[in-house]
């Protein structure tokens, strides 16, 4: 069975402690991020929200060039200057639309959003001298970590092997891909890595589409019992399968708010929450505190970040959900070519003396 995923820690809820933060915008800066990838070219624009000497920084992570073309070219970004707090900036963001031309996803508007909102408790904190941790009343504790670094199609154990040398210990999060057969899944089963299978269901329209292969979804259930499936397809082919395990199922692209916890197709034990996905600091806040009462295991991922965004989604996750299988790894294991070592689970992070970042961003 997998190791159990504790629910969101218990402490004061993150909305109640910043939402009356003030701060001081004078100025929005946008910087184009690129970096290579094992996979591709990676982009990224970093917000830059600056106010009474200050800077906050935010991370957007759409996935699409023109949409981040679209954005560093564009001369009408809404004027947001001005004396806010959190709260009345969240929802001035929440009112306007922060795309010039439609976004290649709907999803890309939390995506921005979450840019936005992040900068700016970057920029409050900052100005009122203060670290997030502070703020919110919480300890920063190493944050356990996995990697979703890609190991091939079918996955090659020898890959794994080798990542699992340069940080013992590396727990995976493993994307199902065309060619996961009964051969491929026994050769994974006895590395004992495998802490999270993304099998990818709820992807439409994107690279990544997966097909709903109820053979398949046995010989994962049969063949790695340590592991949780995540974003499961429930079918009538593969319903009463599911139904018999609903402790190894995790679900992450269907949670866009509360409402979403509800609307699953089994009342969930366990969920991967993306501050990115869902887009506000209140529906975050929400979603922890709604996951916390109904004692639902919570852990977080990535969007492959290139900057400030990484370590904000780890800090948070250390903050609210440190025991989880967090597809949160250092920036490194995203690097085309990997360094000799890499740090190991759990991590141990130095958040900034102010604001809402790790030191260093």
């Amino acid at each position: 069975m997998p190791v159990p995923v504790p629910p969101p820690t218990a402490g004061p809820e993150l909305w109640a402690c910043v939402a009356d933060l003030p701060l001081r915008l004078e100025e929005v800066a946008l910087e184009p991020l690129e970096r290579e990838t094992p996979t591709m070219t990676r982009r990224c624009t970093h917000v830059r929200l600056r106010g009474a000497g200050e800077e906050g920084v935010g991370e957007d992570v759409c996935y699409e060039p023109q949409d981040h073309d679209a954005l560093m070219a564009w001369d009408a970004l809404p004027d947001l200057r001005g004396e806010w707090t959190i709260a009345a900036l969240s929802a001035r963001l929440g009112a306007l639309d922060l795309f010039p031309v439609p976004p290649a996803h709907d999803v890309y508007r939390r995506y921005r959003r979450w840019a936005f909102e992040s900068a700016a408790l970057d920029l409050a904190l900052r100005q009122a001298g203060r670290p997030l941790a502070s703020v919110v009343g919480r300890p920063v504790p190493p944050m356990t970590f996995v990697s979703s670094r890609g190991v091939g199609d079918p996955p090659d154990p020898a890959v794994i092997a080798d990542l699992r040398d340069r940080s013992p210990g590396l727990r995976m999060k493993l994307d199902l891909g065309s060619a996961w057969d009964a051969a491929a899944i026994e050769a994974l089963a006895p590395t004992g890595a495998v802490a999270t299978v993304d099998l990818k269901a709820y992807y439409h329209g994107t690279p990544v589409d997966t097909e709903i292969d109820p053979e398949v979804y046995a010989l994962l259930l049969d063949r790695l019992p340590d592991a949780l499936l995540e974003d499961a397809g429930v079918t009538d082919a593969t319903r009463e399968l599911l139904a018999a395990h609903p402790e190894r199922l995790t679900w992450d692209v269907p949670l866009l708010d509360v409402a979403g916890l509800d609307e699953l197709p089994f009342p969930p034990s366990v969920v991967n929450l993306k501050p990115s996905r869902v887009g506000s600091l209140r529906e975050l806040s929400d979603l922890y505190a709604a996951c916390r009462r109904r004692g639902i295991g919570v852990y977080s991922g990535g969007q492959t970040e290139l900057g400030a965004g990484r370590g904000q989604a780890q800090l948070l996750a250390a903050l609210f959900h440190p025991e989880g299988p967090n597809d949160l790894a250092p920036k490194a294991f995203n690097d085309a070519e990997l360094p000799d070592a890499l740090d190991r689970s759990p991590l141990r992070l130095t958040p900034a003396a102010t604001g809402f970042r790790l030191a260093g961003d």
